[in-house]
């Protein structure tokens, strides 16, 4: 009787043991992204399809670009749980006096979406990302 009492322990350990190793690992959403190469690329992207969108384009006219794409990297980078630290003011600091609405808002988000669809970013990372970014749209739209 011990040793069957040891083998079924033995058993049970290992097979505890394996099921441990058959898990995938979670994947961060900043590796859902692409990781660095990722959110250069939906940065990138989103800077040609602001240029390109004449419903939001003014509002960028006075934009240091370099420094906008810097800060919108780190930003995404940071919200998705990579290793940047988002150096820029606050939403609403960032984005006083500039009267965005709430469909300017959308036509950033929309050219958001198209980016990262292009680029076939799984749909779950899609909604994760903007689930993080949804909040800021009080701090940056006047309604």
């Amino acid at each position: 009787m011990r040793i069957s009492t040891h083998l079924t322990l033995g058993v049970s350990l290992i097979l505890l043991l394996l099921s441990g190793c058959s898990q995938t690992p979670t994947t961060s959403l900043y590796q859902q992204l692409g990781g660095e190469t990722g959110i250069a690329a939906i940065t990138d992207g989103l800077l040609d399809e602001i240029a390109r969108d004449k419903r939001i384009v003014h509002h960028f006219a006075d934009t240091d670009i370099e420094r906008f794409r810097r800060l919108l990297a780190e930003q995404l980078c940071q919200l998705s749980g990579g290793p940047c630290v988002y150096s820029g003011g606050t939403m609403q600091e960032s984005h006083t006096g500039f009267n965005i609405s709430l469909a300017d808002y959308d036509a950033l988000v929309d050219g958001l979406i198209k980016v990262m669809q292009q680029q076939n970013i799984s749909i779950s990372a899609q909604n994760q990302l903007l689930a993080l970014l949804a909040p800021m749209y009080k701090d940056i739209s006047y309604r």
